[in-house]
């Protein structure tokens, strides 16, 4: 039985430091590294996961990419008034997913657009690549397509920063 694009794209990406995708990986992530902490870019890297995602190549669907340094917090330490114990300055574990940090930075630079989903792209020693699919609630074209359109609604606005995204009720422990 004949296999469709994805599933080919879908096995690359099962380990891209191997095989196929490793050389071009190592390339992209040099690259990455020069550009800014938010990127709007012209099509997804990984086509298969936006497409799942609900990703479509129209106007109104943007994609951009996002890298979160990876670790856990750095907090400065206090100068009085705790004991030892509460006076943590390393090892400190946040409460948020990196993931959704990534998703709430892109809803912070691209205010008038909504954050639909998001998917890794990519992580070195320091740093992790997250790509956000976002939508322009005010274009015609999202409000015409019937798979897109309840995100025109005012009720989704901000839904990124009020964890109603996939990472986000993952993260608070609603999804699956």
């Amino acid at each position: 039985m004949t296999r469709s694009f994805y599933s080919h794209i879908r096995d690359a990406w099962k380990d891209p430091d191997e095989g196929k995708l490793a050389e071009l990986q190592w390339q992209r992530q040099q690259e990455w590294r020069t550009q800014g902490a938010i990127e709007r870019i012209d099509r997804p890297t990984r086509l298969d996961r936006a497409r799942s995602l609900g990703y479509k190549a129209k106007q109104g669907v943007i994609v951009a990419r996002a890298s979160v340094r990876k670790g856990g917090a750095r907090k400065q330490r206090f100068t009085a008034g705790r004991r030892s114990k509460r006076q943590g300055v390393t090892r400190i574990t946040r409460r948020k997913d990196i993931q959704r940090v990534a998703e709430e930075r892109c809803t912070r630079k691209f205010p008038n657009l909504r954050v639909l989903n998001s998917y890794p792209v990519g992580e070195d020693g320091r740093q992790k690549w997250y790509e956000v699919i976002l939508l322009d609630p005010n274009h015609s074209a999202i409000e015409n397509d019937g798979d897109l359109n309840w995100i025109c609604d005012d009720t989704h606005h901000n839904r990124a920063l009020r964890g109603l995204t996939s990472a986000g009720q993952q993260n608070r422990g609603l999804g699956s």
